[in-house]
């Protein structure tokens, strides 16, 4: 007498997309709204949303990492983090650098515990996150702080240019972080937004190019 072994439950089809649309649309409804009634109610509830991203990022970059044996040390860089956005929101860029080079101490400080292998390898791989995602995310805090209005003609000098950058540095941002994945044999950083997949898979554009913005309308705009 045979036995037959139960038959593997079907995978559901999510479409070429190979994505669950309806999460993906629920999703980015959910995070679309809290970002927008933060921003309307109360804008400083923004810097909330802010600095839990970084923490969600740089616990993705810890994960995927990991693959190529490279192991984050997540508590300074996810508290420093945290730390550089208030500064920028509250005290502007100086504070951020300040934050920024205290962060990387911390962190390399940090690794000394775990002893000399592997030390180089995870410490440079600390300060790219840190970089990469605490710095370049608290451009939207610094951002989010001015409070200068520019003018009309000043808005049609530099929008043509602001649009510009935005499409040139969304495409390399979706690039470098395409080409990091790859790097590390990963399909997405995490699965942490139904439907959508890391969050870092959404942010790579955010990142590369809300420095360059802020760096023009701060200087050209706002002074």
């Amino acid at each position: 007498m045979t036995s037959t072994s139960p038959a593997a439950a079907p995978q559901k089809d999510h479409g070429r997309a190979g994505r669950n649309l309806p999460a993906a649309i629920a999703s980015a409804v959910v995070l679309l709204a809290a970002i927008a009634a933060s921003l309307f109610f109360w804008k400083t509830a923004f810097m909330f949303i802010v600095a839990a991203a970084v923490v969600v990022a740089v616990w993705e970059l810890h994960r995927g990492f990991q693959a190529k044996a490279i192991n984050l040390p997540e508590q300074p860089l996810m508290a420093g983090g945290v730390v550089m956005v208030v500064v920028a929101y509250f005290w502007g860029a100086p504070a951020l650098v300040t934050a920024t080079a205290v962060t990387a101490l911390v962190t390399m400080l940090w690794l000394l515990r775990r002893g000399i292998d592997g030390y180089v390898m995870n410490a440079t791989a600390s300060v790219f996150t840190l970089i990469y995602v605490p710095f370049l995310g608290s451009f939207v805090a610094l951002m989010l702080a001015e409070d200068g209005h520019p003018s009309w003609t000043d808005e049609f000098d530099f929008g043509v240019l602001l649009g510009l950058i935005a499409v040139v540095m969304a495409t390399l941002g979706d690039l470098c972080e395409s080409v990091i994945k790859r790097d590390l044999g990963i399909k997405d950083m995490s699965q942490v937004i139904p439907g959508h997949g890391g969050l870092m898979d959404r942010l790579d554009s955010l990142l590369a190019t809300i420095a360059p913005i802020w760096l023009l309308l701060h200087y050209a705009v706002f002074t």
